[in-house]
Protein backbone atom coordinates (compact mmCIF):
# COMPACT_ATOMS: atom_id res chain seq x y z
CA UNK A 1 0.00 0.00 0.00
CA UNK A 2 2.76 2.40 0.71
CA UNK A 3 4.08 1.71 -2.61
CA UNK A 4 0.96 2.99 -4.23
CA UNK A 5 0.67 5.72 -2.51
CA UNK A 6 4.33 6.54 -3.12
CA UNK A 7 3.85 5.89 -6.60
CA UNK A 8 0.47 7.94 -6.95
CA UNK A 9 0.83 10.66 -3.98
CA UNK A 10 0.87 13.95 -6.74
CA UNK A 11 -2.09 12.28 -8.35
CA UNK A 12 -3.57 11.43 -4.64
CA UNK A 13 -2.48 15.36 -3.62
CA UNK A 14 -4.09 16.64 -6.94
CA UNK A 15 -7.32 15.12 -6.02
CA UNK A 16 -7.11 16.56 -2.96
CA UNK A 17 -7.08 19.83 -3.34
CA UNK A 18 -9.43 19.09 -6.39
CA UNK A 19 -12.20 17.83 -3.38
CA UNK A 20 -11.57 21.28 -1.41
CA UNK A 21 -11.46 23.33 -4.91
CA UNK A 22 -14.58 21.55 -6.19
CA UNK A 23 -16.65 21.91 -2.76
CA UNK A 24 -16.08 25.38 -2.80
CA UNK A 25 -16.40 26.29 -6.52
CA UNK A 26 -19.33 24.14 -7.34
CA UNK A 27 -21.30 25.51 -3.92
CA UNK A 28 -20.56 29.14 -5.81
CA UNK A 29 -21.44 28.18 -9.29
CA UNK A 30 -24.91 26.42 -8.04
CA UNK A 31 -25.91 29.10 -5.79
CA UNK A 32 -24.90 31.62 -8.41
CA UNK A 33 -26.82 29.73 -10.94
CA UNK A 34 -30.66 28.37 -8.92
CA UNK A 35 -30.71 31.23 -6.16
CA UNK A 36 -29.52 34.24 -7.90
CA UNK A 37 -30.37 33.30 -11.55
CA UNK A 38 -27.25 34.39 -13.09
CA UNK A 39 -26.41 32.51 -16.13
CA UNK A 40 -24.72 29.16 -17.03
CA UNK A 41 -21.97 30.69 -18.36
CA UNK A 42 -21.02 33.39 -15.44
CA UNK A 43 -21.87 31.11 -12.82
CA UNK A 44 -19.63 28.69 -14.13
CA UNK A 45 -16.89 31.25 -14.92
CA UNK A 46 -17.33 32.19 -11.09
CA UNK A 47 -16.58 28.93 -10.24
CA UNK A 48 -13.27 28.77 -12.05
CA UNK A 49 -12.01 32.27 -11.72
CA UNK A 50 -12.35 32.39 -7.54
CA UNK A 51 -11.85 28.37 -7.05
CA UNK A 52 -8.91 28.99 -9.69
CA UNK A 53 -6.41 31.15 -7.24
CA UNK A 54 -7.33 28.79 -4.66
CA UNK A 55 -6.08 25.68 -6.98
CA UNK A 56 -2.79 28.12 -8.02
CA UNK A 57 -1.94 28.55 -4.41
CA UNK A 58 -2.71 24.87 -3.00
CA UNK A 59 -1.24 23.09 -6.39
CA UNK A 60 2.39 24.96 -6.31
CA UNK A 61 3.09 24.32 -2.59
CA UNK A 62 1.31 20.89 -2.30
CA UNK A 63 0.65 19.11 -5.07
CA UNK A 64 3.63 19.56 -7.25
CA UNK A 65 6.07 21.29 -4.87
CA UNK A 66 7.59 23.49 -7.23
CA UNK A 67 9.02 26.94 -6.94
CA UNK A 68 7.09 30.63 -7.70
CA UNK A 69 7.90 31.47 -11.25
CA UNK A 70 6.29 34.21 -13.02
CA UNK A 71 5.71 32.21 -16.55
CA UNK A 72 3.50 29.78 -14.12
CA UNK A 73 0.90 32.71 -13.80
CA UNK A 74 0.51 32.78 -17.36
CA UNK A 75 0.62 29.27 -18.30
CA UNK A 76 -1.61 28.49 -15.08
CA UNK A 77 -4.21 31.60 -16.69
CA UNK A 78 -4.12 29.95 -20.17
CA UNK A 79 -4.83 26.58 -18.82
CA UNK A 80 -7.51 27.37 -16.83
CA UNK A 81 -9.43 29.25 -19.50
CA UNK A 82 -8.65 26.81 -22.13
CA UNK A 83 -9.92 23.86 -19.73
CA UNK A 84 -12.87 25.92 -18.96
CA UNK A 85 -13.49 26.85 -22.66
CA UNK A 86 -13.19 23.14 -23.81
CA UNK A 87 -15.09 21.70 -21.45
CA UNK A 88 -17.99 23.56 -21.14
CA UNK A 89 -18.23 24.29 -24.32
CA UNK A 90 -18.67 20.40 -25.22
CA UNK A 91 -20.73 19.56 -22.22
CA UNK A 92 -23.62 22.34 -22.99
CA UNK A 93 -24.55 21.33 -26.56
CA UNK A 94 -23.89 17.56 -25.68
CA UNK A 95 -26.23 17.63 -22.08
CA UNK A 96 -28.70 19.59 -24.54
CA UNK A 97 -28.44 17.00 -27.78
CA UNK A 98 -29.04 13.96 -25.21
CA UNK A 99 -31.48 15.41 -22.98
CA UNK A 100 -33.37 17.32 -24.59
CA UNK A 101 -36.89 16.11 -22.98
CA UNK A 102 -35.71 17.80 -19.93
CA UNK A 103 -36.50 21.24 -18.74
CA UNK A 104 -33.73 23.90 -19.75
CA UNK A 105 -32.51 24.36 -15.77
CA UNK A 106 -32.20 20.46 -15.41
CA UNK A 107 -30.11 20.32 -18.91
CA UNK A 108 -27.79 23.51 -17.40
CA UNK A 109 -27.60 21.92 -13.98
CA UNK A 110 -26.43 18.27 -15.61
CA UNK A 111 -24.02 20.28 -17.91
CA UNK A 112 -21.98 22.00 -15.66
CA UNK A 113 -21.85 18.60 -13.56
CA UNK A 114 -20.38 17.16 -16.81
CA UNK A 115 -18.60 20.15 -17.49
CA UNK A 116 -16.43 19.72 -14.26
CA UNK A 117 -16.27 16.33 -15.00
CA UNK A 118 -13.80 17.65 -18.29
CA UNK A 119 -12.51 20.34 -16.77
CA UNK A 120 -10.86 18.30 -13.51
CA UNK A 121 -9.40 15.96 -16.08
CA UNK A 122 -7.97 18.58 -18.88
CA UNK A 123 -6.85 20.52 -15.99
CA UNK A 124 -4.85 17.81 -14.34
CA UNK A 125 -2.84 16.84 -17.12
CA UNK A 126 -2.31 20.95 -18.21
CA UNK A 127 -1.20 21.61 -14.82
CA UNK A 128 1.13 18.65 -14.57
CA UNK A 129 2.65 18.99 -18.10
CA UNK A 130 2.08 22.74 -19.17
CA UNK A 131 2.14 24.98 -15.98
CA UNK A 132 4.27 23.48 -12.97
CA UNK A 133 7.01 20.98 -15.61
CA UNK A 134 9.20 19.89 -12.58
CA UNK A 135 12.40 20.70 -14.82
CA UNK A 136 12.05 23.90 -14.19
CA UNK A 137 12.54 24.48 -10.64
Amino acid sequence: MKKIFRKHQEFIRFMLVGIMNTLFGASLMFILYNLFHVSYWWSSAANYFFGSILSFCLNKQFTFQVDYQHRQIMRFTLNIALCYLVSYGISKPLVEALLRQLSANLQDNISMLVGMVGFTILNYFGQRYFVFQKGEN
